[in-house]
């Protein structure tokens, strides 16, 4: 991945190698070797001693610490994230799969979401998407689980069952992302094994070049040796994330060991250099332009990319260039990374508006758990706010990942609270409707005690009664209400189709009855009166009595009986009886119908008239009364005597029609309504 301060030298992750794997001890040189050896190893202490020079400047010193502390963030950034897309190249995928803000979702919504990405191959590409959405869904299911535990509790206070509660889309959930979980250990599980072989054959390479820098080799046989080694390297797989950075500087700081201290053509190896260092101008050329790029994050994973070949496709430059290429590609680096954190800065301060949202929703829940209503649709217009309330939480965004939690428990608090504050008054309606239930089995208990009763006159009002008893009663537990509903109904139904079938039996004895009336009406039309009072009499009486006997007519023809008593008015009008006689008659014939035809309501209502009748006529003969003592005390009163006569006149006629009046409440009284 990255390449460090002079192409991975020792210095690249902090110590000078001197484990025979890390590193390589270059034996003395002998007087026999080669005048191109001692020429090597002079230069090298050359070298080293103008370093010592150098690092015994405090100030420069300094300057290079500093520098290499800036841009070792930078660095070490992309380190990370190369050495573990080495290990699995499967995860450069994830670069392409958007992360979505799974906070903001639905549970119906993040397993749609799962579904997708545990039906792709690259199992460790969404590793990181699938995690998420798991914390998002798993803090929404458990908070949704609380709240229905707490409702359970509130409905049930007495109850010792544990409670349960089937959830489908958990179900659906689980299932996925087991599925997920079997797929990722078994990519996991063959990675392994080769990342291991991997791990060795690279360990082996290495120490193959070690072996290189052997001045009794053939210089040609050593270079197509080398040649052969960088092949083996190039095609040697992937190695676990944690040894990459170790393993590539051990290979590269031989590598460029290989050039500095063996005997190769300087022609080649000059030429070499310069390929190597027009190829990392390149790439410092494009990351120059890649500062520039609108979209950092792109930007960002190309740098990515770019190190990596720097790194693992490039050779060494000459020493004279280390130094310089190098500085240039940190620097750059660095400006990127710069410009990523300041898009890491913007999006830290979408995260505190977001915070500062559901800070605001929290407060808004807490109000509402404070603000005692007393109906069920007032309550049902509280709970419709926190459920909106809560929506806007869930879609307000991420917050700071170092206060997410914080955040998140005071909102399941508030809600859990306004929660506590609401089932407190549906546990009274419980109470009330649990009261309610007693009344209602009771009134169950008496309509199905009756429902087979025959006694329909004494049963019918007492079950007309119930229903109105019933209608009075509140609202029972909904598990029961349809159950207890169903057989209040049952029992009634039975009982009035019964009493249904029995007047259906009535109805047609009725309507034969009426046919009898209609003819014998039309006989009676024709008859005539002998002129004998006492004949005619009797002869009435025997007709009303005939009339009778024919039995009850259908209610809706019951006008029959009004035509009835008109042709009876007028043969009561030819009679020479008295009016009193002839009205109390009539009067006996029509309320004996009212009660053949249990008209209680007209029947109550001719009492009423019949008792203010009486009390107007009292009045009258009260008022008269006081008349006559008036003119009896004047000093003229034997004038006045016509006078006195005249009111003692109208006071027989009040007391005659009085007495008529109490006549017809006396049969009335002593009426026996069926």
């Amino acid at each position: 991945m990255l390449e460090e301060k002079n192409d991975n030298l020792p210095t690249a992750d902090g110590n000078v190698p001197n484990d025979s794997n890390e590193s390589i001890q270059v034996e003395s040189v002998t007087a026999e070797n080669e005048a191109t050896t001692a020429e090597t190893a002079n230069e090298t202490v050359e070298a080293a001693a103008e370093n010592t020079a150098v690092t015994t400047e405090e100030e420069v010193v300094k300057v290079d610490t500093e520098t290499e502390h800036v841009n070792q963030k930078a660095l070490n950034s992309i380190d990370d994230s190369n050495a573990e897309e080495s290990e699995d190249e499967t995860l450069k995928d994830r670069h392409h799969i958007p992360m979505q803000d799974y906070d903001t979702l639905s549970m119906e919504q993040l397993v749609d979401e799962l579904l997708i990405l545990v039906a792709t191959d690259k199992v460790m590409s969404v590793k990181e998407h699938v995690e998420e959405i798991k914390k998002a869904f798993l803090a929404k299911y458990n908070h949704f689980i609380e709240e229905k535990k707490e409702e359970y509790h509130a409905e049930n206070p007495d109850t010792t069952e544990d409670f349960q509660y089937h959830f489908p889309l958990k179900v659906k959930f689980d299932q996925s992302y087991s599925t997920y979980r079997d797929n990722k250990n078994t990519h996991f599980k063959s990675l392994q094994t080769n990342l291991k072989s991997n791990l060795e054959n690279r360990l082996a390479i290495v120490e193959e070049l070690k072996e290189l820098i052997n001045p009794q080799e053939n210089i040609k046989d050593t270079l197509k040796h080398f040649n052969e080694l960088r092949e083996r390297w190039k095609n040697a797989g992937s190695i676990p994330k944690d040894k990459y950075n170790h393993v590539w500087n051990n290979y590269h700081f031989h590598v460029e060991n290989f050039y500095d201290y063996l005997h190769l053509d300087r022609e080649a190896r000059d030429l070499d250099f310069k390929h190597n260092l027009e190829q990392k101008q390149k790439i410092v050329a494009r990351v120059e332009e890649l500062v520039n790029e609108a979209d950092v994050n792109k930007a960002f994973r190309e740098l990515q990319d770019l190190h990596k070949i720097w790194k693992e496709d490039i050779g060494p430059v000459s020493k004279e260039h280390r130094d310089e290429i190098w500085n240039q590609f940190s620097d750059l680096t660095k400006k990127m990374h710069d410009k990523r954190e300041v898009l890491f800065e913007k999006l830290r301060g979408t995260e505190l508006e977001n915070l500062e949202k559901k800070k605001e929703i929290i407060a808004a829940i807490e109000v509402l758990a404070t603000v005692k209503v007393n109906s069920h649709s007032q309550w049902l217009a509280q709970i419709e706010k926190v459920e909106a309330l809560r929506a806007a939480f869930f879609a307000a965004g991420k917050v700071p990942s170092d206060v997410n939690e914080e955040t998140w428990g005071a909102f399941k608090l508030a809600v859990r609270n306004f929660n506590s504050f609401k089932n407190s008054f549906y546990k009274d309606i419980k109470r009330e409707q649990n009261e309610n239930l007693e009344k209602k089995n009771a009134l169950v208990a008496k309509a199905q005690e009756l429902q087979e009763s025959t006694d329909y006159n004494a049963t019918t009002p007492i079950m007309k009664k119930i229903q109105e008893e019933w209608k009075q009663i509140g609202h029972v537990p909904r598990k029961y209400s349809d159950k207890i509903w169903k057989e209040f109904k049952d029992a009634c139904n039975n009982y009035f189709n019964k009493l249904k079938e029995q007047k259906d039996e009535h109805n047609a004895e009725e309507i034969e009855a009426f046919d009898k009336k209609k003819s014998y009406l039309e006989t009676l039309r024709e008859y005539q009166l002998t002129g004998d009072h006492k004949t005619d009499l009797d002869a009435i009486k025997l007709h009303i009595e005939n009339w009778k006997n024919l039995g009850k007519v259908p209610f809706p023809r019951r006008h029959i009986e009004g035509k009835f008593n008109k042709i009876l008015d007028a043969l009561f009008d030819k009679l020479s009886l008295s009016k009193k006689d002839t009205d109390l008659l009539r009067f006996t014939n029509r309320i004996e119908g009212l009660s053949e035809n249990n008209d209680t309501r007209k029947i109550e209502s001719e009492k009423i008239f019949l008792m203010r009748k009486i009390d107007e006529v009292n009045n009258e003969i009260l008022q008269l009364e006081n008349n006559i003592q008036f003119f009896t005390n004047t000093r003229n009163a034997k004038k006045e005597n016509s006078i006195v006569l005249e009111v003692r006149k109208n006071i027989a006629i009040h007391k005659e029609s009085l007495d008529g009046w109490k006549e017809k409440l006396k049969q009335l009284r002593n009426l026996k309504v069926e």
